[in-house]
């Protein structure tokens, strides 16, 4: 197996990874971004909210990757959105490209937290827990933030390489 990849189910080898990416949804500190009750009409999930804003970006998934995997997500460009209980939601398939840092989709993976600047403790320790995994999976990829590819980005709007050298978010970015 080729290093960087992983294999998946029938022994297929994925894409090659090379980068994990650390992004925030740019929405109030402690907004769940849910709405409506679940199984009424208009119930809607962070990963189902953040798909309406890719749509009007005018982001797209192909059919095949659709039928895979979240049909009813036509659009979300990341692979991965945290809620702020700390559970996590899929968007996109291990093996499909993201839309979600320009230039940068075809050998990465997002993950999204949901929040703008602080985050709970919960979504802390599955952000840990979640970029351990894939690093496993995925032993080659470095881990950075959004910002560290895009100088007009902000986003995750905390020190990425700080917070994997030291295994703790500096205690501003923890929402109490």
């Amino acid at each position: 197996m080729r290093a960087g990849a992983c294999a998946l189910e029938g022994g297929q080898v994925s894409r090659m990874i090379n980068t994990l990416y650390i992004h925030c949804a740019d929405t109030p500190n402690g907004r769940t971004l849910f709405s409506g009750t679940p199984g009424s009409p208009g119930y809607t999930t962070p990963a189902m909210e953040i798909d309406k804003w890719h749509k009007a970006r005018g982001f797209k998934r192909l059919p095949n990757w659709r039928s895979r995997q979240n049909p009813h997500l036509a659009a979300i460009g990341y692979h991965f959105v945290i809620h702020t209980s700390g559970e996590v939601e899929t968007g996109r398939h291990l093996d499909e490209v993201g839309a979600q840092v320009k230039d940068h989709n075809a050998a990465s993976i997002g993950i999204c937290l949901v929040g703008r600047d602080k985050f709970t403790t919960e979504q802390w320790v599955t952000l840990d827990n979640l970029v351990e995994h894939l690093r496993e999976l995925y032993p080659l990829a470095t881990v950075k933030g959004h910002y560290q590819t895009d100088a007009a980005k902000t986003c995750p709007n905390f020190d990425v390489p700080g917070w994997m050298d030291s295994g703790m978010p500096d205690s501003n970015h923890i929402l109490t």
